[in-house]
């Protein structure tokens, strides 16, 4: 009986864990192609919708941030993910 209450703490304390890493949508920096609410002047006619493309920057903290976009059906941008390059060879 104990065994079955402390797996049940642990799987909840893990499954709280996820849910506050997944927490919302990705919100644009400074660098980012919609940051402040900017969508690119040109419509990106030629990508097909639902495609994605990524785009790299540099975060407010000097990392290197890789984002992913997606073209919706109006032709604007959503970013969709924000993963950083983890260099720790990097001593510049």
């Amino acid at each position: 009986m104990k065994k079955l209450i402390s797996g049940c703490a642990i799987l909840l304390t893990l499954t709280g864990c996820v849910a506050a890493y997944d927490a919302g949508p990705v919100r644009p920096i400074p660098g980012s192609i919609t940051y402040g609410g900017h969508q690119p002047r040109t419509k990106l006619t030629k990508a097909p919708i639902g495609s994605t493309f990524t785009n790299q920057i540099i975060d407010e903290y000097g990392l290197m941030a890789i984002e992913t976009y997606r073209i919706e059906p109006d032709r604007s941008l959503t970013l969709i993910r924000r993963d950083h390059k983890w260099d720790f060879f990097d001593f510049d």
